[in-house]
């Protein structure tokens, strides 16, 4: 297996062991684990993905996150993910989970939120660029940037921020 994943149910129990790759394929639920970070300000970090990567290519998202390993909490997978990411150590604090319908795969998505207050050193093959931004431009941003839909599902979702009505809308990708 390239990456084990935990296949999962409808309410986030364990079935088995299998390939995030099959999971996917199959449409069978497993968790992904994603941060909201923000800075000592109180913006939130937004980034782009590079235009090389098989998933949402040259999109914006304002999580920053990934599957969730076997036997591995949400918690712990949501700050490693920082740290591979990112290159930074912060606690994470869990906020809330749900169902994502995916708009690759449904999956199971648990979002924290982490204040991050030392340097950040982004992996280039999964962030090709980074800036902080305040929650009205977050707002800006969706109406005018391309992001990551599932991250706007999550925005909606999200208890502690205001959910631009703008979330609804996503502009047109460019011809490729």
């Amino acid at each position: 297996m390239r990456e084990p994943v935990e296949r999962v149910d409808g309410q986030d129990r364990v079935l088995g062991v299998v390939d995030r790759d099959e999971a996917i394929r199959n449409g069978w639920p497993h968790r992904i684990a994603t941060t909201v970070c923000r800075d000592a300000r109180g913006r939130v970090l937004v980034h782009r993905r590079p235009e090389h990567v098989s998933r949402f290519p040259g999109h914006y998202d304002w999580l920053i996150g990934g599957a969730v390993e076997v036997g591995e909490s949400y918690e712990e997978a949501a700050a490693r993910e920082l740290t591979e990411e990112l290159g930074v150590r912060a606690r994470v604090r869990f906020v809330y989970k749900f169902l994502c319908r995916g708009a690759i795969s449904p999956y199971w998505l648990g979002v924290h939120e982490a204040v991050v207050s030392e340097p950040l050193t982004p992996d280039p093959s999964a962030i090709a660029w980074h800036g902080w931004i305040g929650e009205a431009e977050l707002g800006e941003a969706l109406r005018t940037r391309l992001f990551v839909p599932d991250g706007v599902e999550a925005l909606r979702r999200h208890p502690g921020l205001s959910s631009p009505t703008a979330a609804t809308r996503q502009p047109t990708p460019p011809p490729r």
